[in-house]
């Protein structure tokens, strides 16, 4: 943790903490009907996401404390609105759409799972390891996924009266999603165990 707060006033970090309210603000809204209103919220959640790496490598802007605040505004982001799609699937009139719910779970398992280790891994005194390709290919299509299926998802979208997004269509989108979650996970293990081995192999 030493030097975690040094040259962390930057604008990267100052999104990501936007990132972080911004959760409890979608939800609030997403609960309470107001969909377009969240839709908005995640669309500029999905936007921030992009632009903080973006701002921090053009401006030398990278942090430590950017290190933890990033992936944590990600994985409480994709917690809750994974928690929200099951909750509204799991009461749909279709069965097939109750019954496809539990895979949002995969989704909250996954990031509530990292999240606990990287807390214990920081008590280690090891860091947590950052997104690779995979792991941003896997955050942008849960992004882009979500969405989709918020604004255009059978039963749930709040344009689905213009459109809806063919049921079947929606379960391969959150699949792929899903598979590309369970393989960023998996990316983050070499990296994983070669600190444990180190810091171990000291002793």
């Amino acid at each position: 943790m030493k030097g975690l707060f040094k040259g962390c006033l930057t604008v990267p970090n100052l999104l990501s903490v936007i990132r972080i309210i911004l959760v409890p603000v979608f939800a609030y809204f997403y609960m309470n009907g107001k969909v377009a209103i969240s839709i908005v919220i995640l669309v500029l959640s999905g936007l921030s996401d992009f632009f903080d790496g973006k701002i921090a490598r053009k401006f030398n802007q990278i942090s430590e404390l950017g290190k933890l605040l990033d992936p944590v505004a990600d994985k409480i982001t994709q917690i809750t609105l994974a928690l929200l799609l099951y909750l509204s699937f799991a009461k749909a009139n279709d069965e097939m759409l109750k019954a496809f719910s539990w895979v949002f779970l995969i989704f909250i398992g996954k990031e509530a799972f990292m999240v606990i280790f990287s807390v214990f891994m920081l008590i280690l005194n090891l860091r947590p390891c950052a997104a690779e390709i995979f792991g941003k290919l896997a955050t942008f299509a849960f992004y882009s996924i979500m969405i989709v299926i918020v604004a255009f998802g059978p039963e749930i979208g709040l344009l689905k009266s213009v459109w809806s997004l063919p049921p079947v269509v929606m379960m391969i989108l959150v699949g792929i999603s899903a598979i590309l979650t369970i393989v960023a996970f998996i990316s983050y293990l070499p990296d994983t165990f070669r600190q444990f081995k180190e810091k171990f192999s000291k002793k």
